[in-house]
């Protein structure tokens, strides 16, 4: 498996990439759930999109980085949902892998969204379901 950036970028040439989380613990966690199945969504404050960062795409494929700028899986998005915070559901919650309940979710993800730019309930999000495409993980 390629770990090359620039050999990846050949292969998904409209890929953009990213990282999950905000630290490198959370991060490392968040791509050990999608490696194991268990996270198949994410989020992001849409505010985060009005700064320039790429929109995500239905069909695109994206490079997510480990917290060292090394690449760390390909997923597809499959579905997006904007809507509020406080309107997303326990099954679009659960989809995320990282809690067990709606209320789990709120509480991690209010505090990740006060960490990085502000929170509101009334906060718009661009939800993302994703399909792993490729783990790069060495083998």
């Amino acid at each position: 498996m390629p770990r090359d950036l620039r050999t990846l970028k050949l292969r998904y040439p409209s890929a953009r990439t990213f990282k999950f989380g905000d630290d490198p613990a959370l991060s490392s966690a968040l791509l050990s759930l999608v490696r194991n199945g268990k996270k198949v969504a994410t989020c992001s404050a849409l505010h985060e999109f009005q700064n320039g960062e790429p929109f995500p795409e239905i069909g695109r494929r994206d490079i997510c980085l480990d917290w060292d700028e090394t690449p760390a899986v390909v997923i597809e998005t499959v579905e997006l949902i904007q809507c509020r915070f406080d309107e997303v559901t326990e099954e679009m919650a659960l989809a995320e892998g990282e809690d067990d309940n709606l209320e789990g979710w709120r509480a991690g993800h209010r505090g990740y969204f006060e960490r990085n730019g502000g929170f509101s309930p009334d906060m718009q999000i661009i939800w993302e379901r994703f399909f792993l495409i490729e783990d790069l993980a060495p083998e």
